[in-house]
């Protein structure tokens, strides 16, 4: 049976070898090799066509120009040489890259794959090109530049507990950053640039760190990567004041009674501002054309309130009231 007859070549193989079997063998395994390397020498010895990848390397000043996004590293060209050139063009092993230096940067952003042929065919060594199978090389290059602009921070962003607010000035230290790279990118940087608001919610006044972050890490340098920022945070104090509210649209002849008054304004100030508060400064009317005769009550309207003041609210939000004729 064949499974049988595997078995048994199989068991043949396995066997322990002579002495003289096992110079039997050496002999036959030299021969082979012997064979293959004769065969593989002639078969590198003769000529080939192909179509290979070529390294190539951009040649510009960095001290002028950088580029804005990755260089093409390799072109494809078809070449004919001897078998032995091209394995050791597939293993990169002592390739040259063809240099290419191209006028009229940064405001060329391509070139046909034939303008390459002087650059490539310079060195090749031992291969001939016949042509440049890459249709186009892209690329982008601006001007290198430098630009210095303050740092700062937007304080509307941030967070503090209820009833805590920023307060004071902001120091920031250094108070600025130059930033190195594209010029097309460093024209879009904002003066001052913002630093990223502190992502804890706040109680008290802040000092720590904050890191000069962007989009662009890749291509931009900035000689700062963090500065130190210190601002207050404080808490708000409260007050109430009971107003008399200025009547508009009301009809002749009647008098007002407040039924839920009176009307009274809540609101918030940082402490260092309560003498600048004074209450007659807050304002507040009651409009006969926002009479709602379904509950008899009307929406207050805050006409004034000091500058300084923060978090203002009229209580009550509806005011129920009557008219009595005099």
């Amino acid at each position: 049976m064949p499974f049988n007859k595997t078995k048994q070549a199989v068991l043949w193989l396995l066997r322990p070898f002579s002495p003289k079997q096992k110079k039997y063998w050496r002999v036959v395994l030299l021969c082979f090799l012997t064979a293959g390397t004769f065969w593989l020498l002639n078969a590198l010895n003769k000529n080939y066509t192909t179509v290979v990848s070529y390294p190539i390397k951009f040649v510009f000043d960095q001290e002028q120009l950088v580029p804005v996004k990755p260089l093409p590293e390799e072109v494809t060209i078809s070449v004919t040489g001897k078998g032995w050139k091209l394995l050791r063009n597939n293993l990169k092993f002592q390739v040259q890259p063809a240099e290419l230096t191209i006028r009229g940067l940064p405001f060329v952003k391509r070139l046909p794959g034939s303008a390459l042929r002087p650059a490539i065919s310079n060195v090749l060594d031992g291969l001939n090109l016949n042509f440049v199978v890459t249709d186009t090389v892209s690329f982008d290059f601006d001007h290198l530049v430098s630009r210095k602009v303050p740092l700062g921070i937007d304080t509307t962003l941030v967070k503090t507990e209820a009833g805590f607010v920023f307060d004071g000035q902001v120091q920031i230290q250094p108070d600025s950053v130059t930033f190195t790279g594209p010029e097309q990118i460093i024209n879009q940087f904002p003066n001052p640039f913002l630093l990223p608001a502190p992502t804890k919610i706040l109680r008290s006044s802040f000092k720590g760190s904050l890191p000069v972050a962007h989009d662009y890490t890749s291509l931009v340098k900035a000689d700062v990567k963090d500065a130190e920022v210190t601002f207050g945070v404080v808490q708000l104090e409260k007050q109430e004041v009971v107003v008399q509210p200025t009547l508009q649209n009301f009809p002749p002849g009647y008098v007002l009674r407040l039924i839920n008054g009176p009307v009274k304004i809540q609101y918030s100030y940082l402490p260092r501002q309560k003498g600048s508060i004074q209450s007659e400064q807050f304002k507040v009317a009651l409009d006969y054309q926002k009479f709602n005769p379904a509950d008899s009550t009307i929406v207050p309207t805050l006409l004034q309130k000091p500058a300084l003041t923060r978090q203002v609210t009229v209580q009550p939000a509806r005011v129920q009231v009557s008219l009595i004729p005099q």
